[in-house]
C-alpha cells in the first residue's frame, strides 16, 4: 500500500474510534434517559451504520491483488505505454542529446517532421525500439511486482532497466545507419551491433552508464507520478459518489499524473539523457579492432613514407585531427553566445548534481528543459495507457479467478 493510501487510512481509523466512542456514550446516555429509545437512540444507531460503512471500505480497500496478477497487468501495461508512443521519445532524446550549437532539434513538431522525412519510421522515429521493448516488460514486470515497496521496485527493475535504456537512447541519438543528416557520434547496424561494440570498447559496465542518473530520476518521477494519481483517484471518486469513476476518468487522472511528474523530473532525465549518450574517449583507442599484417604492414610502409615526406606544419595539423572513433561529445556552449568549437567542453560526470549545475552554468534553465514537450506528451500518454491496462486486465485476472474458484467448487 502507497503512503498516501497509507496516511488515510490512518486518519480514517482515528475518525471511525471517535466514531465508536461516541456510539457509546450516546447508547449510555439514552439508556439512562429513556430506555434505549428516542432521539439519542436513533443517533447511535446513524454512527453505528456509518461506522459500518467506512469499516466495509476499508476492508475492500485493502484487499491488494495477487502479487502474479499485479506483474501480469503492470508488464502488459507498462509495455504498451512504452512502445505506443515510442516516436515522442525519439524526439525527446533528439532534442536533449542534440550536441550541435545552435541545436538541429527545436520544437518538438519541426523535430518530429524532420526525422520522419529525412530518416523514417523504422531506423528514424523507432529507432531503439527493439532494446526497449526487450527492457520495457521484464522492468515493468518486476516493478508492479514489487509495487508495495515503491523505491525498492525502481531499484529492482533498474537492473534490467538501465542496459536496454543505454542501447535504445543512443540508438534513438544516432537515427539510421550511416546517417547523413545527423552525426551523433554512434553508428551502430543494430541493436546486436551495439552491444557488442560498447562491451568491447568500452567494457560491460558502460551499459550501466548513468545508472544512478536514472534512480534519481525514476525514483522522484514514480513517487510523484503515483501520489497525483492517488490524490486525483480520491477526489473523481468524491465527485461522482462511487468507487467506479467511469473510463474518462481514469484516463484524466492517469495522463495528468504521469504529465506533471514528467515536467518536474525533465531536468534530472536531461542530465541521464547526457550521461548515457556520451562516450569515455580514453577508452576507444585501446579497443579498436586489429588488422591483419598484411594490411599492417602496407599501412607501416605508407605511414613511414608519408613521414618522411611530410612537412611540419602536415605533422602538426594531423597530430590535432580528432580520431575517426566514435567520440560523443556534448557542447557547453550558451545558446546566447558565440558557438565554441565541437568538443571544447565534455560532460565528464556521472554526477547529477554536477551534471545540473554545468547545464545551467553554461544553457540556463532553458537546458534544464531541453526536450519538455515530447516528455510531457510522453509521460501523459505512457501513464494513462499503462495505469488504465493496468486496472482493465487486474479486473479481468480477478473475474477469471472467481469464475475459476466457482467451477471448482461445484466440480
Amino acid at each position: 500500500m502507497s503512503l498516501v493510501s497509507r496516511m488515510s487510512d490512518f486518519f480514517a481509523t482515528s475518525d471511525s474510534s471517535t466514531l465508536a466512542a461516541a456510539s457509546s456514550s450516546s447508547s449510555g446516555g439514552s439508556t439512562l434517559g429513556d430506555g434505549g429509545m428516542g432521539l439519542g437512540g436513533l443517533k447511535a444507531d446513524s454512527i453505528l451504520r456509518r461506522e459500518e460503512r467506512i469499516h466495509t471500505q476499508h476492508e475492500e480497500k485493502d484487499v491488494r491483488p495477487p502479487y502474479l496478477h499485479c506483474m501480469i497487468a503492470g508488464g502488459i501495461g507498462g509495455t504498451s505505454g512504452d512502445m505506443l508512443m515510442h516516436s515522442l521519445d525519439t524526439v525527446k532524446t533528439r532534442q536533449q542529446g542534440d550536441p550541435h550549437i545552435p541545436p538541429k532539434y527545436s520544437s518538438m513538431s519541426s523535430s518530429y517532421a524532420t526525422i520522419f522525412r529525412q530518416e523514417g519510421i523504422r531506423r528514424g522515429l523507432y529507432g531503439g525500439v527493439t532494446p526497449a521493448l526487450c527492457g520495457s516488460f521484464p522492468g515493468t514486470v518486476i516493478f508492479f511486482g514489487t509495487y508495495e515497496y515503491r523505491f525498492i521496485a525502481d531499484f529492482a527493475a533498474s537492473f534490467v532497466y538501465v542496459p536496454s535504456e543505454v542501447l535504445k537512447t543512443r540508438l534513438q541519438l544516432q537515427g539510421r545507419y550511416n546517417n547523413p543528416f545527423f552525426k551523433s557520434g554512434y553508428n551502430y547496424r543494430s541493436t546486436a551491433d551495439a552491444f557488442r561494440t560498447i562491451v568491447r570498447q568500452e567494457g560491460f559496465f558502460a551499459l550501466y552508464s548513468g545508472f544512478k542518473a536514472t534512480l534519481f530520476r525514476d525514483m522522484p518521477f514514480s513517487a510523484l507520478q503515483f501520489a497525483f494519481y492517488e490524490q486525483e483517484q480520491q477526489l473523481a471518486k468524491r465527485w461522482v459518489g462511487q468507487r467506479d469513476i467511469g473510463f474518462s476518468l481514469e484516463v484524466l487522472t492517469a495522463a495528468t499524473a504521469g504529465g506533471m511528474a514528467g515536467v518536474i523530473t525533465c531536468p534530472l532525465d536531461v542530465v541521464k539523457t547526457r550521461i548515457q549518450t556520451q562516450q569515455n574517449p580514453d577508452a576507444l583507442p585501446s579497443a579498436r579492432p586489429a588488422i591483419s599484417s598484411t594490411a599492417g604492414d602496407a599501412h607501416k610502409s605508407a605511414r613511414l613514407q608519408a613521414a618522411a615526406t611530410a612537412t611540419a606544419s602536415t605533422s602538426t595539423s594531423t597530430s590535432t585531427t580528432p580520431p575517426s572513433s566514435q567520440t560523443r561529445f556534448i557542447s557547453t556552449s550558451s545558446p546566447s553566445t558565440s558557438t565554441v568549437k565541437p568538443g571544447a567542453a565534455i560532460l565528464h560526470t556521472s554526477s547529477i548534481l554536477t551534471g545540473l549545475k554545468l547545464i545551467y552554468k553554461t544553457e540556463g534553465v532553458a537546458g534544464w528543459f531541453r526536450g519538455v514537450g515530447p516528455r510531457f506528451l510522453w509521460t501523459s500518454i505512457q501513464s494513462g495507457t499503462m495505469l488504465v491496462l493496468y486496472q482493465y486486465f487486474l479486473k479481468q485476472l480477478e473475474s477469471y479467478q472467481e469464475l475459476s474458484e466457482l467451477r471448482s467448487a461445484l466440480i
